[in-house]
């Protein structure tokens, strides 16, 4: 204290408070973390409708709070805008003819793809994933800082680039922000001989298995792994998966694991 030039009162000041201000960081990020997901599931909402959101699942802030997170987090909600119409490239909308019938004879038949939202603790970051219905295996993955067309992309090059996929059905929803009902990704399923089919709108049901998936890896890994950076959030994506793919035993395939069923 004598070096750092620091009165004795306030060293012990700072010690007394320092786990109040660490438990008071663990809130806030939890706080970010649950803005972050209800502004992934309902984009529209603004700061009041986030705020109500967080109140009715009591985390009671006030709007000023939620709107400096917000801001610090660049989030804004989605508002519709008035376009003409003139020039307009129609999207590509898939019957959803899986039903629900997620089993598969044999590998790379039927396939399931999705979005999620994970966090290094200062940033939210989004993973995209492909999973093979016949034995859960994850195929094949993308992380970007954008929830864009060519989050999804990237991730069907690497999938195509390991597999045989002529001929094979990757079923998805019509994302947020329609990335799998443009044209380009569609044209690209096309290129590749894949069928594209899509779930009804709303209903995450309908990709049931991928978000399991996303439970056991956020429960499983990353809620009880801190990262602090990207590199660290990769690399702990990426040790989950081998032991998703090669160790984690699973009810359904006989208790082995994807790649050894």
């Amino acid at each position: 204290m004598e070096i750092a030039h620091i009165k004795r009162q306030s060293y012990y000041k700072w010690r007394k408070t320092k786990p109040k201000r660490e438990n008071k960081a663990r809130q806030e990020q939890d706080i970010r973390e649950h803005i972050m997901g209800i502004h992934f599931l309902h984009p529209e909402f603004g700061r009041p409708r986030i705020t109500d959101e967080l109140n009715e699942s009591d985390f009671l802030n006030n709007h000023k709070k939620v709107y400096r997170f917000m801001k610090e987090m660049d989030i804004q909600s989605v508002i519709r805008k008035k376009r003409k119409r003139h020039g307009h490239t129609p999207s590509v909308s898939y019957p959803n003819r899986l039903k629900r019938k997620f089993s598969a004879a044999g590998p790379n038949q039927k396939l399931a793809t999705d979005i999620t939202y994970v966090s290094d603790g200062k940033v939210f970051y989004y993973l995209s994933v492909i999973q093979d219905l016949f034995n859960n295996e994850i195929v094949a993955w993308e992380l970007s800082r954008r929830n864009d067309l060519e989050l999804v992309l990237k991730k069907v090059d690497k999938w195509t680039k390991k597999k045989d996929v002529a001929g094979a059905v990757l079923h998805s929803d019509q994302g947020f922000h329609f990335q799998y009902t443009s044209k380009l990704y569609n044209n690209r399923l096309e290129a590749y001989g894949i069928k594209g089919r899509h779930s009804r709108k709303g209903n995450c049901l309908d990709n049931a298995y991928v978000e399991s998936f996303f439970s056991h890896l956020k429960t499983e890994k990353l809620y009880m792994e801190q990262c602090n950076s990207e590199e660290e959030l990769r690399q702990a994506i990426e040790d989950y998966l081998y032991h998703y793919n090669y160790k984690r035993k699973q009810k359904k395939l006989k208790k082995r694991a994807p790649i050894e069923y």
